[in-house]
Parts: C-alpha cells; structure tokens; sequence
C-alpha cells in the first residue's frame, strides 16, 4: 500500500530550490520563523552529489530544519523520513532526523521525536539519516506515536559544535508501511494502531481504532499482555495469540467472535476465558448464546454469576451455554461452608428466621436443617441489621428458639447472587462435578430455566438446587443426573438430584441414577412424563426410600409414563408451618397413569406410594392411581400403598374421588382398588351377608359406599324359593370400618357381585 495513491495524498515535500519559504527554523508550526531570507541558508544551485541543495551554517546548539507542511499521520501507516547531508567547511556537526507531532488540539507531547543520531566524520562525504514514524510500536520504528497525532512537520536537527557549514540533499518522506505487512495479509495488527501489550499501558483505545480500520477484515492480537481498562466492544472478528488483563467488572464483547475458544485464547485460560463469555452473554444482545465448541474447561472454583458480572443484578432475555463439558477439579475450595446458630421462628411470618445468631457468616443458598425443618430448605436472602434470614420454605415444627446448622454447598454454576433470572437453557453440556462440588443452583426467582440434552455427573450433594422461585417453569428434558452414591446403601444417601418451589416445570425423558433423593416438588402443575428413576442398591431384602417427593396437598400434577425403580412416590405437606388440617385443600389432585413400578431385592413392607401427613385432620380429596404396572422382583411386597403415620394419620372419614383401577400386580401380595369388585359367596341361608374388602382398599380406608349390588344367579331360601325382594346394605362396619352388610329379609343364599368403595364420589 501507499498512501500518497490509496488515500490521495502528498507526502513528499517541496525541492528546496523552489522556496525555503515553507521551510522552519522552528518546530515547522504555522508562524513560526522560515529560513527565506536568512543569513546563514542559501540555495547551491549544482552541487556534483545533490544537485540543486540546500546550504545552511549551524549556528545554534540545535539547528532545526522543519517542512512546514501538515505531513498526515495515519493509523496503520508507516512513513520513512531520510535526509542526505555532507560536511563542506568548519566544525563537523551531528545529524538526526526530528519531527514535532501534532493534532487539531496542539503539539502532542510525551512522544519520542528524533531519531539516533548521525556523525559527519569528514568533509564531502555524503551520510544518510532516516527514521520511520508510524502509529505501532513495531520492530524497526524509531518514532512510534500512537493514534494521538494526526500529522508532523519533519526534517532535521544540527547538534554539536557550531560553525560548521553542510548541504542537504531534498528531504524525502515515503510511504513504507508495506515493510510491515499491513495489507498483504486479511488482517490488521492492534499494534499499527498503538497497542504497546506491556500490561500496564491501557490499550483500549489502540484496540478501538483497529476495529474501526478493519472494514471487513480479522484484528490480529500479537504476543504480549494488553491492559484494556473499562468495558470493550469489537465488531471484527478477532484472533489472540497475546491475552488481555481487563477489571473485574469490565466487559469484552467479540460480536464477530463470540465464542468459549476465543475467549480462553483472549485470557490466556479456559476458567476465566469462561467467566468472561459469560458476562458477555448477561450484557449485551447480538449473541444469545454461548457455544463451548465442544470443548472441556478445567473448572478449580465455583462459577458465580454474580461475582463476575458485579453490575448485572436481572435479567430477562433468552441466552444459552451450550455444547461442551465442564470438569470439576478437587480442591478446598468446593468444601461445604457449615454454620451452627440459634434462631426464632414464627408461624405468623413462616418464611422468616428471626434473632439468628452469627448471622454474618450465614451466605445465601446455605441449607438449613435441624428440628422441624423440612427436607430442601434454603437461606433465601439475608438481612444481617436486622438478624433475620428469609427462607425458600415455611418450617413445620411450630413457632419458638432452636439451634439449626446452615450448610452451604459449593455449586459448578451458581446463579444465586442474582435476584432474578428468566429463560436461561443449558443445552448439551456434561457437567462432571466428580464428587467435589454440585452441580447448578438457581437465583431466588426467575422462570423458564431449561436444561436439555445435559450430563450432570457426580454431584457430591446436589445437582440442580432451588433456593427461592428461581425453578417456576423449569424444564429438564432428556437429561441423564449420574449419582456419587452410587455404591452406597439407599438409605445411607444424601445426594439429591433436583429440587423445586414453584410452580409448573416439565421434567421429561430423563434418567436418574442412585440418588438418595430424585426430586422433591412443591408447588402445583408439575408435569412428570417418560422419565426413569432407579434408587436401588446392591443390599438383599433392602429398604427403600423416597425418590419423588410432593411437599404440599394439593398439586395438580400428573406422573405419566415413568419408570419407577426402586423408590417411592411419597406425598406430604412438610413446608406447612401449621400442618394440622384447617382451612385450605388436603391431599388432592394428583394423577399416577402408566408407569412401570418396579422393586428388587426390596423388603416386604416396602410401598412404592406413601402419604405422610405432617398434622392431623387430612384426608384424601382427588386421586388417579390407575394404568401402572407394579412388580416386585427377588422378593414379593405387600402392598403398593401406605399411610406414613410417623406424624399422623389421614382421616379416612373424608376420603373422596379417589380412583385406583386397571392397574397390574405382579409380585404384589394384596391387590389393591377403589372401587374394589368383589364377589360373594353366601353357600347357607343367612338374613345378614358380611363383605369384607378391607384389605383391597386403598389407604386402610374405610367401606364408605357401595356401589352396586347386582345378583349372579336366583337369591334362595332355605327351601331353594327364589327371594324377589331386594336387600340393603350397611357400610362402615367391624371395628376398623371397613366391612360392609348386605341385609335381606328373610335368610338367603346365592352369588352377588359387589363395588365398594373407600370414598365418597365429590
């Protein structure tokens, strides 16, 4: 390139021997002194080496000789200055080439503005002086001035002793930026444009004016540490081979390169090149998503959201983190923070701890646990003025002072430092937590979080942890959760998979292996279709215990078409803070069709569903357990039902619409239905026929209504005479109520086929 033809510009300045008029003995700035007229400057006319040239007789200390004219600095742009000078009589003088830099506000100082000096060792012998001026700090720059200056007046400086006379060939200023390769590649070096890489100058502004000069083509970020101080935005796409050191809470926005690699290569790390790309994803909307390439980052801390992004409190839009995989690497820094403090509890403020001791080293997200705590419950927000905490759930053990542990888990992706977060997915990235860390915890609210097509392995305590709203809407679909306890006893586990708060997620054709717990769900509208969840263990005639868990009575939910492997379905209302019943709705509103249950090696008093009241007065309002298969294998079970009464028992006097049919049995001792059809043999006449479903009934529910009564066959007397007349039936009979009469009039005998039922219909 040369930018006297590309840009249209004279570069070149004019022969002496058409005016020194335009020639300074100054700085070379308008107004300042010409060398027209002087005493000691003539024009020789035809010197045998120059030609016409230029005399001059030093005599100041500092010479100066300046075109006057506005010689154009151009980022980018390389110009060479070189002046032929020779000594003809008197002292010999030194020789460099010199220049003053200047833009629309003045001289632009700081900046280096002459060359190395040359000797004038003899006389008649022509010495050359030369420099390069240009914009970069490049090899083989002698003056490089950034993109402060947007023009020079060039020439010479005489130095050394005075008297001595010289001619000077015509000055000449070219264009040599090809030497630098500018645009014989599709790049542009940030260096052309006054990037220095030596981590303390602040390069912003050399990597601004690159982006703007590239016009389509690639930034080139060369060897060295470039300090960008605030917030950068590049639009071209871009290429590191140096990194960059930017503040905490300044942002980098590659718009044309947004992408995991890019970004490791940008901070010289794949952790903090991560962290980066994230804080761009929060900040700006060109690009709403990140894609890891399919790469694997070395993850040795906890990823807080709100750490690397101090500015972003919310946010709304839909981004992404996809594809690659994120490996956990053991240290002390995934130890679990625990904190033992007394605190009050009110009934009358549920989600609130008051009075709590030491409440400074408590964090949000820290688990609580202790007397009357339910199962997942989470320090939601912390008011350390005021010693209070907000809690993600109500307590159930009753108002007053207790001592309770808070235990915070360390989390791959930790979102909580947020107040709010909306449509975030994470699609097609394996999280390996090794057993060193969980795996993602939620900001206290927000909707629409999604994780598709996911790997969260070995979680040391969690994978996906709610500690507030954060899950309403939540999707989990085709993921698979690999436990850490895969080996351990199923009542010795821990571990849980995910847990919820609100309301409504979809959690589809995923797989959960050996979890101590698979999902705890409060909340309503939860939708759990086509999944697979196995608790088992390698012990013989082992327990079992829960794998889906509702907290709350009523939850207008459905489980359809799962795989339910040794684990039970249990329902409770543990996050009640007055748990008897009152005035609200009990058990109600759920829908079990179409699952595979299935047990191994389970002991006989396992149940694969159990309702656990945690007060008394429920009952049962609204339930379809109907279209499942239920098959214990290496060791039969008693029943697919119970009542957990470890705190109390349901009112059976209550039980209504509950639907519990068309399921089969295999390996299961009882059968058990609502209504339950039985047939009844009466072989001598008797006036009063008792039926007794009571082991069929759901629930240890009572014999509430029958349904039908219809006759196989003719009723007899005693004397084989046909009974036309028709009985009556009394229910709730025996001392558990769950037997029924069928009374005739006179003594009978024959076949009835019987519905009862344990409810009432509404």
């Amino acid at each position: 390139m040369n930018i006297a033809v590309t840009e249209g510009l004279a570069l070149m300045p004019p022969a002496f021997e058409l005016g020194l008029d335009v020639w300074s003995s100054g700085d070379g700035t308008a107004g300042s002194a010409t060398y027209l007229g002087a005493a000691n400057a003539a024009i020789v006319p035809a010197d045998q080496d120059f030609g016409a040239c230029l005399e001059l007789t030093k005599t100041q200390s500092t010479q100066k000789l300046r075109y006057m004219g506005q010689t154009p600095i151009l980022p980018g742009a390389y110009l060479r200055i070189t002046a032929r000078v020779k000594a003809v009589s008197g002292n010999l003088p030194i020789v460099r080439i010199a220049a003053y830099a200047m833009n629309s506000a003045g001289h632009v100082a700081g900046l280096i503005e002459q060359s190395t000096q040359v000797e004038l060792e003899s006389y008649g012998r022509v010495v050359t002086a030369s420099a390069i001026v240009g914009t970069g700090q490049r090899v083989g720059v002698d003056m490089p001035w950034g993109t402060q200056p947007s023009y020079g007046h060039f020439g010479i400086d005489l130095t050394g002793a005075n008297g001595g006379v010289v001619r000077i060939d015509d000055i000449v200023i070219e264009d040599v930026t090809e030497v630098f390769l500018r645009d014989m590649m599709d790049w542009v070096d940030v260096r052309d444009y006054g990037a220095r890489g030596d981590g303390v100058t602040d390069d912003r502004a050399a990597f601004i004016a690159a982006d703007n000069a590239a016009n389509g083509r690639m930034i080139v970020v060369p060897e060295g540490s470039y300090l960008i101080g605030s917030t950068l935005s590049i639009n071209a796409p871009i290429r590191f081979v140096g990194t960059l050191v930017m503040p905490t809470a300044a942002r980098l926005s590659l718009m044309s390169s947004y992408d995991f690699p890019t970004y490791a290569e940008a901070f010289g790390g794949e952790l903090a090149g991560l962290k980066k790309a994230l804080q761009a994803l929060f900040a700006y909307t060109d690009h709403n998503s990140l894609d890891l390439k399919g790469r694997r980052v070395e993850v040795t801390e906890p990823i807080d959201i709100k750490a690397l992004a101090p500015d972003l409190s919310s946010f709304s839009n839909r981004r992404v983190l996809r594809n690659g995989q994120l490996n956990v690497i053991d240290g002390t820094v995934w130890a679990d923070t625990v904190v033992t403090s007394q605190a009050t509890y009110s009934t009358s403020a549920p989600d609130t701890l008051t009075g709590v001791a030491n409440i400074a080293n408590i964090p949000v997200g820290a688990r609580v646990s202790g007397a009357g705590v339910g199962r997942e419950v989470y320090v939601r927000a912390v008011n350390v003025g005021a010693g209070s905490l907000t809690l993600s759930q109500p307590l159930f053990g009753g108002a007053g002072t207790r001592t309770l542990t808070f235990t915070r888990h360390k989390y791959v992706l930790d979102f909580s430092g947020l107040a709010k977060l909306d449509r975030f997915n994470i699609d097609d990235v394996e999280i390996l937590c090794n057993g060193e860390a969980s795996a993602i915890m939620l900001p206290p609210s927000g909707q629409m979080f999604h994780v598709r097509d996911c790997y969260i392995n070995a979680p040391k305590d969690k994978g996906i942890t709610s500690i507030g709203t954060g899950c309403q809407d939540m999707l989990i679909d085709r993921c698979q959760f690999l436990s850490n306890e895969s080996q351990v006893p199923a009542t010795q586990r821990v571990s849980v998979a995910f847990n919820v708060n609100a309301n409504d997620t979809k959690i589809r054709d995923s797989r959960f292996v050996r979890f101590g717990t698979t999902m705890i769900l409060h909340g309503t509208g939860h939708l759990i279709v086509g999944n697979h969840w196995f608790q088992g263990d390698e012990e013989t005639n082992g327990a079992r215990i829960a794998g889906l868990v509702f907290t709350q009575t009523n939850v207008q939910s459905a489980v359809t078409g799962n795989y339910i492997d040794n684990s039970v379905v249990e329902w409770t209302n543990e996050y009640d803070p007055t748990p008897n019943f009152g005035n609200e709705y009990s058990f109600g509103g759920l829908t079990v069709t179409g699952n595979t249950f299935v047990s191994l090696d389970s002991a006989p008093w396992f149940t694969w569903f159990s309702i656990k009241p945690y007060g008394s007065g429920h009952f049962i309002h609204g339930l379809n357990i109907s279209c499942n298969v239920f098959r214990a294998i290496n060791g039969d079970v008693d029943r697919f039902e119970k009542v957990d009464t470890t705190y109390a028992d349901l009112d059976r006097s209550r039980f209504r619409n509950i639907q519990i049919e068309a399921n089969t049995f295999n390996g299961v001792g009882q059968f058990v239905c609502n209504p339950v059809f039985l047939q009844v043999d009466q072989a001598t006449a008797q006036t009063v026929w008792t039926m007794t479903p009571g082991a069929y009934l759901p629930f240890g529910g009572w014999a509430r209504n029958v349904e039908s009564v219809l006759a196989e066959g003719m009723i007899t007397n005693n004397a084989g005479s046909r009974i036309s007349s028709m009985p009556y039936v009394v229910v709730e009979q025996g001392t558990a109520k769950q037997d029924v009469t069928l009374n005739w009039a006179e003594a009978a005998k024959g076949r009835v086929q019987v519905k009862i039922r344990c409810d009432n219909p509404n």
